[in-house]
């Protein structure tokens, strides 16, 4: 997961200084010693790290303190709100034109993930009302063309080409033809090359002079740290970038690009891939960022992930049933499917304010395992229809021969029915405590909450 060091390191800090009734000017010191060290573990640019401390320990020290807050939280918040602020601030947009079309034009190096980029960010577009058409104005790069058709044949999303013509001419000619498509956003894929290079820059200066794009965005794997950092600096002097986004974001443990990139380009990141699938691009939010590296979870895009995912009819009649404990497993694997369009397991865990310390507190026994999900699904489609709507009626033969329709053993089989009859019971005992708590009634909260 992103920032999974740093996220660590910055927690155990902050735990030390909640123990301290008051924090001297030492305390605040040692803490801000073990931020840098962390920050600089993360690769964040040396530059970016001493700014940041700096502006930190000046707060801290100072009178910009809310009576509300205890001192160690106040130092939660001064960072929170500096994490933010060096990621930008706030949420950048993609710039729209006022009349279309509007011309998206992408570079990067080779190896980036550009063209599956200008996919991702065509699918997202497409999810917004938009009408997108791609560009493959790569002529280089050996299939190139026929990726982004592919690609573009999955979201169903038209793709020009007139092969391995001049780049120039090629966008220009796209440009024309929406006239004729009706497409209302033009994503140009451009060539890129190993390394950074006279011939490469000056190709990318005649497509921004032929179409004059509205927008130029970078595309930088995040995995390549302050090279990133390095890659981003050299486009925006020769190009002028309008923003950046980030991919491989979720194979990034340490996060540096995404620390660095705004503070020293001064371009704002966009956008960031999460996933090789085609719907894992996501719109950059700094504040919410900065909530997952402090262990605040990610509430917001929790819910625009399950909005987009759950059928909210299908949603009303599953909560009917499990208050009348009628829940069955056709319904847990309908939810099941819908959970796995949010995104990867862990990646859904982290944006839950407080469960990596959950987990860390009950010493392994939350393991969130993509596989186990699917194990589950398997198990439950090779039921007969009758098994699934009568899970506590399956015997022992029964139980034997899912097991061998499902690849797995009895065991597997029992640990599923076991754990399914011990949801519904819990959503059971939820249900009965909320009838009580509205009727007024003085009802023992059916079961401990971790934490408490």
């Amino acid at each position: 997961m992103a920032f999974a060091g740093l996220s660590e390191r910055l927690q155990e800090t902050f735990k030390k200084l909640r123990g301290k009734g008051k924090l001297t000017e030492e305390d605040v010191n040692q803490a801000l010693r073990e931020v840098r060290l962390a920050l600089l573990e993360a690769d964040v640019n040396f530059k970016v790290v001493r700014n940041f401390v700096n502006v930190v320990r000046q707060r801290a020290t100072g009178q910009d303190v809310m009576a509300s807050l205890t001192p160690a939280q106040q130092v939660v918040k001064i960072v929170h709100e500096e994490l933010t602020a060096l990621m930008g601030g706030q949420n950048a947009r993609l710039e729209l034109a006022p009349k279309p079309p509007t011309v998206v034009m992408l570079v990067g190096l080779q190896g980036s993930g550009k063209t599956t980029t200008v996919a991702k960010l065509a699918n997202l577009l497409k999810k917004q009302g938009r009408r997108p058409l791609l560009v493959a104005a790569d002529v280089y790069r050996p299939a190139a063309i026929k990726q982004l058709q592919v690609l573009g044949g999955q979201i169903d999303v038209p793709v020009f080409s007139m092969g391995e013509q001049d780049p120039v001419s090629i966008a220009g000619a796209a440009l024309e033809s929406t006239r004729k498509g009706g497409q209302d956003v033009v994503i140009i894929d451009t060539a890129g090359r190993l390394h950074i290079n006279e011939e490469l820059m000056v190709e990318l200066e005649r497509i921004k002079a032929g179409v004059q794009p509205h927008e130029i965005l970078l595309v930088v794997d995040a995995m390549t740290g302050q090279d990133a950092v390095t890659v981003a600096e050299s486009f925006h002097q020769r190009l002028v970038l309008d923003g950046v986004i980030l991919t491989k974001l979720d194979g990034d443990t340490r996060g540096g690009a995404a620390l660095s990139v705004r503070a020293v380009t001064g371009c704002p990141i966009k956008f960031v891939g999460i996933g090789e699938k085609l719907d894992a691009l996501e719109p950059f939010h700094p504040n919410r960022m900065a909530d997952r590296i402090l262990g605040m979870g990610d509430v917001l895009t929790l819910i625009e992930k399950a909005q987009a995912a759950f059928d909210a009819s299908q949603a009303a009649e599953i909560r009917k049933k499990l208050k009348s404990a009628d829940f069955n497993l056709d319904d847990f694997v309908a939810q099941l499917r819908q959970f796995k369009k949010m995104g990867p397991l862990d990646q859904i865990m982290g944006m839950i304010p407080g469960m990596d310390r959950m987990t860390k507190k009950m010493k392994g026994a939350m393991q969130f395992d993509e596989k186990e999900l699917v194990v589950a699904e398997a198990i439950i489609n090779s039921m007969t229809p009758w098994e699934r709507r009568n899970p506590e009626r399956i015997d022992g033969s029964r139980r034997r021969r899912i097991a061998r329709g499902s690849g797995t053993n009895v065991q597997d089989v029992n640990r599923l029915l076991k754990q399914f009859d011990q949801t519904r019971k819990l959503f059971k005992q939820f249900s009965d405590w909320e009838k009580g708590a509205k009727k007024g009634g003085k009802r023992k909260f059916p079961f401990k909450v971790p934490g408490t």
